[in-house]
């Protein structure tokens, strides 16, 4: 702040009630913590709902991994059963003599256990191991993502609620000028020198930021509870925030295009798209070689009869043992189902190639767009750096002149607007930059590391 405003009439100041008012605006300073982005960022990646979500996807992944090996495990069956029966019989035999009767009773009882083993299946079961391992690689990918794009959220989110404060500051500046021109404006119309419509226009002026300070006010909480929400916190959970955006003006076009494949998550997982691709078509193949498997089991059979019609058959019959062997399936002819999943397979690897060469495409030229915008925003921030010294000095020379009588109304209020739209230029300018900054570094993979 010039000079010029401190030299307010601080004599027509209440002191019982400036000490008040210190006391107050230190009591609700000092009842909001502070929030640094730093913790933003750390208190986001605990609790954010999108973050908890992709790890969740991630970590079924990594279940099926867990099991990546049980596709060269043998299968091993059991089945039992037990019947009883009650049945009437009649027969004819070839003599002409009959047989009949009620109520045969029987009990059957059977076990068995079977064992099957594929020793080899075209290498399918390679593919599906390997699948398994790339399925967890994207999934870590895809929380990477996840987590690059939360954190760009939080810092974009963070440093506009710093924005809109220092926005807020420049309103409570220009609040402080409109007072004093209120001041001086009656001052002159009560010794004779000034106009009404003068000292109206000031109030005017005077009431229209104060309205806009209570816009800022609502806008900052909004944004408050943004964040909040961001982080997975309690809306309306009160903090404060640093007063000044940092910025990183060192950033080359080089340096994000460096490795950006190795880094960029959105690459990484259309690179692991192809890989899962190329591996399912290696399954879909193996589909078209013989299949060898080791076949064991192990039967017991029981039969008890409590009463037979025909004297050669069996009251008590009782099997047990096991058997082993090979069996091999060769695919002859399915109606060239095979080969059509061959080529849908084959058709999917080619998708996936395209997907990451449009998406690498795709991230070149956002990288190429997002430095020229942080070269042109860096200038621009330079310009009114300068500019806003230029519009404070012309202010303070202006109210000079306003209090000797040798400015109009009409040229204080244009001064005391150059300096508001400088003001605003300055702090968008600010911000405009930061988020290019934020924007290359999520394009590079590398908001964290």
């Amino acid at each position: 702040m010039p000079s010029l405003y401190k030299k307010k009439d601080m004599t027509r100041v209440n002191p019982v009630l400036l000490v008040i008012l210190l006391c107050t605006t230190g009591f609700t300073a000092s009842a909001q913590r502070m929030l640094t982005v730093e913790e933003a960022i750390a208190t986001a990646l605990q609790n954010n709902y999108d973050i908890q979500l992709s790890k969740n996807d991630s970590m079924v992944a990594a279940l099926d991994y867990s099991y990546r090996n049980a596709v060269f495990y043998p299968t091993l069956n059991a089945t039992a059963n037990t019947t009883w029966n009650n049945n009437n019989q009649r027969q004819t035999l070839a003599d002409g003599s009959k047989r009949e009767q009620n109520g045969i009773r029987s009990h059957n009882s059977s076990a068995s256990m079977q064992l099957q083993w594929t020793l080899f299946d075209g290498l399918k079961m390679f593919a599906t191991r390997d699948k398994a391992a790339e399925l967890i690689d994207m999934g870590s990918l895809a929380v990477k993502q996840q987590v690059v794009n939360t954190v760009a959220n939080v810092v974009n989110t963070y440093y506009n609620i710093v924005r809109q404060k220092q926005q807020l500051k420049a309103v409570e500046e220009q609040i402080a000028l409109n007072e004093e021109r209120v001041r001086l404006s009656q001052y002159k119309l009560d010794i004779g020198t000034g106009a009404k419509p003068d000292v109206l226009q000031s109030k005017v002026d005077l009431n229209a930021q104060k309205s806009l300070k209570l816009e800022q006010l609502t806008l900052i909480d909004e944004l408050k509870d943004q964040l909040n929400q961001a982080m997975n916190t309690k809306l309306g959970t009160a903090f404060e925030v640093s007063d000044s955006i940092p910025l990183n003006t060192g950033l080359g076009l080089g340096d994000i295009q460096l490795d950006i494949e190795k880094t960029n998550p959105s690459l990484l997982i259309a690179q692991k798209s192809i890989d899962i691709a190329q591996l399912t078509l290696k399954e879909r193949k193996a589909e078209r070689w013989p299949t060898l498997s080791f076949n064991s089991a192990y039967n017991y059979s029981r039969t008890n009869n409590q009463t037979v019609i025909n004297p050669f058959s069996t009251l008590f019959n009782q099997s047990n043992g096991f058997n082993y062997g090979f069996t091999a399936s060769i695919p002859i002819f399915n109606g060239f189902n095979a080969r059509r999943l061959i080529r849908q397979a084959q058709l999917d690897v080619n998708f996936q190639q395209l997907s990451f060469e449009n998406q690498r495409s795709i991230i070149g030229l956002s990288v190429v767009n997002a430095f020229r915008v942080y070269e042109q925003q860096k200038k621009t921030l330079a310009l009114e750096e300068e500019n806003i010294l230029l519009a404070r000095e012309n202010v303070d020379i202006v109210f000079q002149t306003y209090k000797l009588g040798a400015a109009t109304l009409v040229q204080l209020r244009e001064a005391q607007n150059s300096l508001e739209d400088a003001n605003n230029r300055l702090i968008a300018a600010r911000y405009a930059t930061k988020l290019s900054e934020t924007e290359l570094l999520r394009l590079k993979g590398e908001i964290i590391k």
